[in-house]
């Protein structure tokens, strides 16, 4: 049985894990990560890549199938398109391939040791890695968990046959022509749209009374309308009960008490994701746990002394920009750095039609904080790059205190906002005010000018609207 010494060692090689690795081989720490599947992790492998990359897919597919119908307003005429799906997901693993070699590649670069396998603690400084050549004992001085998160199993709708998880989703060779998507959730709606686009029939199956139940009303109105125009079904208070005798059903109680069936040839099951904590021999080691989740403080040490935890084995928000920092906060603290995290501007992407941002307080939120608030609303609508790029439904809208006019929170919907998220997490960043989002030149035509706006609405002298 081989064995290795480290300063360091990191088990997962997702967004946090690698990036963690990677600042740490940096700053001269001998490092070693341990990785069962792909470097990358959930988010590169079967997660935030290949949903954008199908979701893009799915939106030129659209696009040229809605011109082809004679409803395009830009003068083009195209014959009616044909989708090969197979090739569709040949091209995102594709791009699945070059990130996984870059990543292998940025932590060669760092001199960062890899072991491919499965490690499990013997105690708080050792693992075991089960690995194709048999296993190795890989001691260190600090440890990260890194592990993820896995989909959520429905008990009564287990994964496999016509019932598939996201995972699964990306990877099918042929568009269903039917698909019940269980979940209102930002994963649900996000592929449920997709394979709408690509020309499914969609039925989203939500126990609550609203979908996107994380983001309040006024933001989700303009993704509620694209869901009709693309004929997506919307059964809420519903409650998925399991698949039919035939499986070629799901069974549905609706919110009246009624049951029904709903014919489907793939049940997409996205009721959220729970932490990768089983298998690791976690019980060797005793952390202590919130729920199912690892308890971290604010610089990522969990209840044991020289073990770290970051990413979705933490908690939420589950999401791969927040596990990048949290891993590269820690690897900056064991190579004897002084080092804090700042949770307060996390943005939150929801990739769907339109797309959704959010960082910092919400209006409600806000309120309770603060108190008095003072509120900017800018329409895309009266914006002239949003409406060139056919664009109009959405807003930006920001939150500040109303007494030094502190931005609280922005959040936006709308056409390619994703991209503005940058930007509203730097203001938060800052401490920006209403006074410097207003006062700073925002380039024209650009849809970031309706950032300048709202500010300027909030002051009370927007200048377009």
């Amino acid at each position: 049985m081989k064995e290795i010494s480290c300063k360091l060692l990191v088990i997962g090689a997702g967004p946090g894990g690698y990036v963690c690795a990677i600042r740490a081989g940096q700053l001269g720490v001998d490092t070693v990560i341990v990785e069962f599947g792909k470097p990358g992790g959930t988010c590169l492998n079967v997660g935030c890549i290949p949903s954008k990359a199908l979701i893009h897919a799915a939106e030129e597919f659209e696009k040229i199938a809605h011109i082809a119908g004679g409803k395009g307003p830009l003068g083009i005429a195209v014959a009616p398109p044909t989708l090969d799906l197979t090739k569709t997901v040949a091209w995102k693993d594709g791009i699945v391939s070059r990130l996984n070699s870059g990543v292998a590649g940025l932590l060669k670069k760092a001199k960062v040791k890899t072991v491919q396998g499965w490690a499990t603690f013997r105690d708080g400084k050792t693992v075991e890695v089960e690995t194709e050549t048999g296993s190795q004992v890989i001691r260190a001085e600090a440890v990260v968990i890194a592990s993820g998160s896995v989909p959520a199993e429905l008990p009564f709708l287990p994964f496999g046959g016509p019932v598939i998880s996201s995972t699964e989703a990306l990877a099918l060779s042929e568009v269903p022509d039917k698909l019940a998507v269980v979940g209102g959730g930002y994963i649900g709606l996000e592929l449920g749209m997709a394979f709408a686009k690509m020309g499914a029939k969609v039925a989203v199956v939500e126990a609550l009374p609203r979908v996107l139940a994380q983001y309040d009303a006024e933001l989700t109105r303009p993704v509620l309308k694209r869901l009709g125009e693309l004929g997506i079904e919307v059964m809420l208070g519903a409650k998925a009960k399991g698949l039919s005798t035939k499986g070629d059903a799901l069974l549905v109680e609706m919110a009246d008490g009624k049951n029904a069936k709903l014919a489907a040839d793939r049940v997409l099951v996205t009721v959220g994701r729970k932490p990768l904590t089983e298998g690791w021999g976690l019980e060797q080691i005793d952390l202590d746990m919130v729920g199912r989740f690892i308890r971290i403080d604010d610089q990522c040490r969990t209840s044991m002394r020289g073990i770290y935890a970051i990413g979705d084995v933490t908690g939420e928000p589950m999401l791969a920009h927040r596990a990048m920092a949290q891993g590269e906060m820690v690897a900056e603290i064991v190579a004897g750095h002084k080092r804090g995290w700042d949770k307060r501007a996390i943005p939150a992407i929801c990739f769907t039609d339109p797309e959704l941002v959010t960082a910092g307080l919400s209006p409600d939120e806000a309120k309770a904080l603060a108190g008095e608030i003072k509120i900017g609303h800018f329409p895309f609508a009266a914006n002239g790059r949003a409406m060139t790029r056919q664009g109009e439904d959405g807003f930006v809208r920001i939150v500040a205190r109303a007494d030094n006019h502190l931005v609280l929170g922005i959040q936006a919907v709308g056409q390619g906002v994703s991209e503005l998220a940058a930007a509203f997490g730097l203001a938060l960043e800052m401490g920006a005010r209403l006074e410097d989002i207003a006062g700073t030149i925002h380039a024209h035509p650009t849809q970031g000018e309706g950032f300048q706006e709202a500010a300027l609405k909030a002051l009370g002298h927007a200048l377009h609207v």
